[in-house]
């Protein structure tokens, strides 16, 4: 995980350098953070899969496959860093992760599509479902906007990075808990369905991003952020050019 936690010498982000000491507690809070997000989409995943097949829901299927593919991707980011030459295994990591979001908005489109043509069981009530998105919807926020804020501190790029892609998480967890509570409240069976395919197609649009090699914010000489923890080229200083 320290690869996740990985930081250039320049300091904080558009700062001055911070002490070693600080860096060390920074670079600690990241791993820890980076541990309990894995942590997390692990026991996310089991629940989100297994109450999925139980009450026949594609969202929640979906959903926690997502979660797997994250848990999967830094695995692959892990085994990447892993070897002597990083490089040389960095296109075989983003062919695997690309390929694991691609077979998830397949599976997720076709057991959605099939349920909107009646073709398929119908979604039940799931007050389990509902409760994991409930709580995803809070606790993934805390996660990504500390990780977000300690990697900042840190002018760790891709714990910045990472951090978007938990507050991907929360996006997720807000489609699949409206999903849920249309179908639950008002019997509106095709809300799931319907939920499942705006998770395919943000799986589909992360595949596209691993097989591009979009990496947002990797560390480089002259990539940064700006304010909003947005990639931007930035000049010797880590400052955004445009600024």
């Amino acid at each position: 995980m320290d690869m996740l936690a990985g930081h250039r010498d320049t300091g904080p982000i558009g700062r001055g350098p911070t002490s070693v000491e600080r860096r060390q507690i920074l670079q600690r809070r990241i791993r820890w953070l980076v541990a309990a997000t894995i942590g997390y989409n692990v026991v996310e995943a089991a629940i989100a899969i297994g109450e999925g097949a139980r009450v026949s829901s594609g969202a929640l299927i979906g959903f926690g496959l997502d979660s797997v593919i994250e848990v999967s991707s830094a695995a692959a980011v892990a085994w990447q860093f892993a070897g002597a030459d990083p490089e040389r295994r960095e296109k075989a990591a983003l062919r695997f992760i690309a390929f694991s979001f691609f077979a998830l908005a397949l599976y997720v489109s076709v057991e959605a599509i099939r349920s909107l043509m009646g073709l398929g069981e119908q979604a039940r009530h799931s007050t389990i479902g509902i409760t994991l998105a409930a709580v995803s919807l809070i606790v993934m926020p805390v996660l990504s906007w500390t990780e977000r804020r300690a990697g900042r501190e840190l002018g760790s790029l891709s714990a910045v990075a990472d951090s978007k892609q938990t507050l991907l998480c929360t996006y997720l967890s807000a489609v699949l808990l409206v999903g849920l509570v249309l179908n639950s409240w008002l019997d509106w069976s095709w809300a799931d369905p319907i939920a499942a395919l705006v998770i395919a197609a943000v799986a589909v649009r992360e595949g596209v991003n691993a097989w591009k090699g979009d990496a947002c914010c990797a560390p480089s000489a002259v990539t940064t952020t700006d304010d909003a923890g947005r990639c931007c080229d930035g000049d010797s200083h880590g400052h955004c050019a445009s600024e």
